[in-house]
C-alpha cells in the first residue's frame, strides 16, 4: 500500500513528465561489443522470441552512435546510465593519474575495496531512486566495473569475484550479503553453467563465420575426431571459463532472473529498475574476433536465453509492465589477423620506453612519462615546473612526437582541450571524451584497424571509427510500436528518454534528447 501512495504521488508531482501508461519495470540491457549490424547478420538463425521479438515488437533506432572516441566498456556505460558525454560525467577509463596527488586512481577501487566514489555525474538508478524512494534499483553483470558504472551510487549491485566465481556485492551497496545469494553461492550454482568443450550450438553448415579456435563444431569429421584439439585459451579459473564462453551470458541472465524474484521487481504498481550488462561477449570479442564462429555461437546462444528472459519477467510484470531497451557500450574493430596480411599493432611498452628517451634527450635525464593509460600520455608535472619549463610546449612537443609512430592517426594535447572548441571532426570527438581533471597531457587516436598490443586481443574498441561507435539500439514495451527509426541518434538520449518514459526527472548531468517516437511525444 505505501508503494502505491509513492507511485500516485510521483505521478501527480511529475505529470508534465510522464507518459500515460508507467512501465512497472524497466530493463536496460547492454551486450558489450555488439556492432549494430550483428542483428541482422545473424537473423537467418535467431529464434521468434529473442532478438526478433524486440526488432519486430520494438521501435529500432538503425543509427544509434556514441559521439566520441573513448568508446571503452566503462566510458559507455556511464554514457548509458547518465545521458552525458565523457567530458561531462568524468569517466574516461578504468585508471588515471591525479595530478594533484600525483597518484594512480582506479575508477571503483581504493583502499576501502570496491565502490562508486569517483563516480561523479548521478545515474538513472538514483534519479529514480531520488523521484522514488519505494522503487528497487538492481545491477547485475560479470565484472565490478560494469555493475559499480550502471548502479551509480545508490540500488543494489551484483558482480562475480574472482576467487570462486560466487556472486559478491561491496559493503557501499549492501553491508551483508543477502542469505538467499549466500545459499546460491554454497550451492556453487554458477559451476552448473561451465561445460568440458565448447560444442556450437547449431550444425556447422549455418554458421556465417567460418574462423574457428576452440568452438567444436557439430556434427564432427572423422579428420576432426582423430585430431587432438590443442585450443586457442588457456584459461586459468573459473572466473576466466565463464567470461571466455557463452557460459557468462547463462550466469548473469540467470541470476537476473533470481534477483528480479527475490526483489519483486515489477511486481506492483512502483517502477523497477533492472541493469544487466553482458561483458563475456566483449572477452569473446577480444580473443576471437568478430568474424570468428566463436563470436556468431555466443549470440546464437543468447538469443535463445534473451528469449527466456523476456517471457520470464512479462509473466512476472503482468501485461504492459515490462520496458527493455537494448544496447550495446561499443562495437569492435576487425581482427587484425582476419585479412592475408596481418597488420600492425601498436607497440605500447615500446613507446613508453621511445617518448621517455626522447624527452630524456630533449630535457634532460628524468621519468618524463608517468603513464601510458587507454590512450592518454600523462607526464610528470612537478619534474616538468622543476626544470622551469612550459607545460604546454612540452605538450606540444609531445604530440608532435607521438604522431611519427605508424599507426597514429591524431594526437592533441590537454592545453588545445581546454582553450579551444572543435566544432566538428575528429577533434569534436577526442574532446568529448575529454576531462580536464582526469584526463592525459596529450590525447592519442589511431589509424582505422589499428589496435594496441595485448594479450588474448585480437579484437578491440576505444577508436572514433564506425565500427566502434554505431551500436543496436530497441525499444520494446508498452505503447512502442513495431518499427524502425533512420535518423542519427546519439546515445546520450537513452538515460533522458527512460527518464521520461518513467515520469521522472532526468539525471542532473544528462545532456541527451528525449526520443519522441517511444516517449509518446510525437
Amino acid at each position: 500500500m505505501i508503494r502505491i501512495i509513492s507511485t500516485l504521488a510521483l505521478l501527480l508531482a511529475t505529470c508534465g513528465f510522464a507518459r500515460a501508461s508507467t512501465p512497472r519495470l524497466v530493463v536496460q540491457l547492454v551486450v558489450s561489443s555488439m556492432r549494430a549490424e550483428d542483428l541482422d547478420r545473424y537473423a537467418a538463425n535467431f529464434s521468434d522470441d529473442g532478438f526478433l521479438r524486440l526488432v519486430r515488437s520494438g521501435t529500432r533506432y538503425t543509427s544509434g552512435r556514441y559521439d566520441y572516441q573513448q568508446t571503452t566498456t566503462p566510458v559507455s556505460l556511464a554514457t548509458l546510465t547518465t545521458g552525458a558525454q565523457p567530458s561531462t560525467h568524468g569517466v574516461i577509463a578504468l585508471h588515471w593519474r591525479d595530478y594533484v596527488e600525483n597518484e594512480a586512481v582506479d575508477l571503483i577501487r581504493d583502499k576501502e575495496g570496491i565502490s562508486p566514489r569517483q563516480l561523479i555525474a548521478p545515474t538513472l538508478g538514483e534519479a529514480l531512486l531520488r523521484d522514488s524512494p519505494e522503487s528497487r534499483v538492481v545491477t547485475v553483470a560479470a565484472e565490478p566495473e560494469s555493475a559499480v558504472v550502471m548502479a551509480g551510487r545508490a540500488g543494489r549491485a551484483f558482480w562475480l569475484d574472482d576467487i570462486r566465481c560466487n556472486w559478491t556485492t561491496s559493503a557501499w551497496y549492501d553491508p551483508v550479503l543477502p542469505e538467499w545469494i549466500a545459499q546460491f553461492n554454497r550451492e556453487r550454482f554458477n559451476l552448473s553453467y561451465l561445460t568440458e568443450h565448447w560444442n556450437s550450438l547449431l550444425d556447422r553448415d549455418r554458421y556465417r563465420n567460418r574462423r574457428t579456435f576452440d568452438l567444436v563444431l557439430q556434427p564432427r569429421t572423422r579428420e576432426e575426431q582423430r585430431t587432438p584439439r590443442t585450443g586457442e585459451l588457456t584459461l586459468k579459473n573459473d572466473l576466466e571459463r565463464m567470461l571466455y564462453t557463452p557460459a557468462g551470458n547463462s550466469a548473469v541472465l540467470g541470476f537476473a532472473k533470481l534477483a528480479a524474484a527475490q526483489y519483486g521487481l515489477g511486481a506492483d504498481e512502483t517502477p523497477d529498475l533492472l541493469n544487466i550488462c553482458l561483458d563475456a561477449p566483449r572477452r569473446i570479442a577480444e580473443a576471437y574476433g568478430p568474424e570468428s564462429a566463436e563470436m556468431e555461437d555466443m549470440y546464437y546462444r543468447l538469443d535463445r536465453e534473451l528469449g527466456d528472459l523476456l517471457t520470464f519477467l512479462e509473466a512476472q510484470t503482468g501485461e504492459n509492465g515490462l520496458l527493455v531497451v537494448l544496447v550495446s557500450d561499443h562495437g569492435t574493430s576487425p581482427s587484425y589477423d582476419a585479412a592475408d596480411a596481418v597488420c600492425d599493432r601498436f607497440n605500447t611498452r615500446q613507446f613508453e620506453v621511445i617518448l621517455n628517451s626522447f624527452l630524456n634527450v630533449r630535457y634532460g635525464v628524468g621519468d618524463w612519462l608517468l603513464e601510458y593509460e587507454d590512450k592518454c600520455i600523462y607526464l610528470d608535472h612537478n619534474l616538468i615546473y622543476e626544470k622551469g619549463l612550459d607545460l604546454a610546449s612540452v605538450q606540444n612537443e609531445v604530440a608532435a612526437f607521438a604522431m611519427q609512430f605508424r599507426g597514429v592517426s591524431h594526437a592533441l594535447t590537454a592545453a588545445a582541450m581546454r582553450t579551444s572548441y572543435f566544432g566538428s571532426g575528429y577533434a569534436r570527438r577526442m574532446q568529448n571524451s575529454f576531462y580536464p581533471r582526469r584526463s592525459g597531457d596529450v590525447l592519442l587516436n589511431f589509424m582505422p584497424g589499428w589496435i594496441e598490443q595485448r594479450d588474448r586481443c585480437r579484437s578491440a574498441s576505444g577508436s572514433m571509427y564506425g565500427y566502434d561507435t554505431d551500436v543496436p539500439l530497441i525499444f520494446y514495451g508498452p505503447g512502442i510500436t513495431g518499427r524502425e527509426v533512420r535518423r542519427p541518434v546519439d546515445m546520450t538520449a537513452v538515460a533522458p528518454t527512460l527518464a521520461r518514459m518513467l515520469g521522472i526527472r532526468r539525471p542532473a548531468a544528462s545532456e541527451g534528447e528525449v526520443l519522441a517516437e517511444v516517449a509518446g511525444e510525437e
